[in-house]
């Protein structure tokens, strides 16, 4: 931020630069750059940004939606990195991913906790509900897994959505507030059904256009 900017109390972002885009929140995942691609890949534009973020920014941008990626803290963890609880107000449809997830969880009134079965690798996913997340997926598919935590209580409002052997809480769904959380990891190719996961959130949740190039 410029001297003047802070003399002016001007943001560092452009109002609207996000018009009809996906805010990518990065918490220190090595798949963050990947989630931008493969939303790109369905001609939706995104922005990887920092975490920390604030709600007033965040607006001022003005995105469509918004994904939280993972990251290799523990929401729980007193240094943990956190979400400016404002964004929660915004009114924006979000997808959480894996720690996402969990910090969401946490955020809204849930518990996470150390997972009884860490998970690491292909994990086959049942979907319970197809909600408008898995719209269009088959019952069970292919999953990549990377966690040592998992949510143990959802918040108020939300169901679970998919499950695997060895974590019951796998994706949740709070659909009236257009709130989605996945365990997995959508953006990887491990993940059979995850670029239509990706674009069921970019083009039908948040309905943005496919226009970018």
């Amino acid at each position: 931020m410029t001297t003047s900017q802070v003399k002016e109390g001007k943001s560092k972002y452009e109002e609207n630069a996000l018009k009809d885009a996906i805010a990518i929140l990065d918490f220190g995942s090595q798949y963050s750059q990947l989630i931008a691609r493969r939303v790109r890949e369905h001609s939706v534009s995104s922005e990887l940004l920092p975490h920390s973020i604030s709600a007033a920014d965040l607006k001022r941008l003005n995105p469509k939606g918004i994904i939280l990626s993972g990251g290799p803290n523990s929401c729980y963890e007193e240094h943990a990195p956190q979400l400016d609880p404002e964004i929660w107000k915004m009114g924006l449809p979000v997808l959480g991913v894996c720690y996402g997830m969990q910090l969401m969880s946490r955020d809204l009134g849930g518990h996470v906790e150390p997972a009884e079965v860490r998970e690491y690798g292909r994990a086959m996913l049942t979907i319970v509900h197809h909600d408008k997340l898995f719209e269009g997926l088959d019952p069970t598919m292919e999953s990549w897994m990377s966690h040592g935590d998992s949510v143990t209580k959802l918040p108020e409002g939300f169901a679970v959505v998919a499950r695997t052997v060895d974590t019951p809480v796998a994706a949740i769904a709070d659909e009236l507030r257009n709130y989605y959380g996945v365990q997995f990891h959508p953006e990887v190719v491990h993940t059979r059904g995850g670029r239509q996961v990706i674009a069921n959130f970019t083009l039908n949740i948040c309905g943005c256009p496919p226009n970018w190039t």
